[in-house]
């Protein structure tokens, strides 16, 4: 093999080693910056609708998804970059408690409702900030959980004491 054969021959291996390691970090890069979509929510839990009467403005539905158990508690609204207006997750829990939630890993602003078993919402946190990992908590005992976009309880004027109103109630 010449010179000139034995260069070519280089800069080719050279060339397929970058590509393999630039395709590799691109991998790494889209696992890293994971993001799900309505259709991976949908294959990860179950779905419902519910409905809040807000005291000033009406009812306004909601299509959600529904976490009942450790892993999609775990899970939540992580790595979504999008959501529906009328769009949710409501948390189900056996047993009222005090609930703290956090947005680790959670690229939405969100409102947070805190609600108790009989479907009145008892407080809640009102656009809380992407990805921190700051305990956002309820005042009181409570059996459900509710994530909307941030901004949709002072547009339909939800408040303490509105009520949700849900077959799984």
């Amino acid at each position: 093999m010449d010179q000139g054969t034995g260069l070519l021959a280089d800069a080719e291996m050279k060339a397929r080693v970058s590509c393999r390691i630039a395709a590799t970090l691109l991998v790494v890069m889209c696992v890293s910056g994971q993001s799900y979509t309505a259709g991976d929510l949908d294959a990860a839990f179950g779905t419902d609708t519910l409905v809040i009467s807000a005291s000033q403005l009406g009812c306004h539905r909601f299509e959600v998804w529904v976490a009942v158990a450790g892993r999609q508690h775990s899970r939540g609204l992580m790595h979504v970059r999008d959501l529906q207006p009328n769009a949710g997750m409501i948390f189900i829990y056996t047993e009222p408690a005090r609930r703290s939630m956090w947005m680790k890993n959670t690229y939405i602003p969100l409102d947070i409702l805190f609600i108790r078993a009989d479907g009145s919402v008892s407080s809640m946190i009102e656009n809380t900030e992407p990805l921190s990992l700051r305990s956002i908590s309820s005042i009181e005992p409570v059996t459900f959980v509710l994530e909307l976009n941030a901004g949709t309880a002072e547009r339909l004027k939800i408040a303490p004491g509105d009520q949700i109103v849900w077959s799984s109630l």
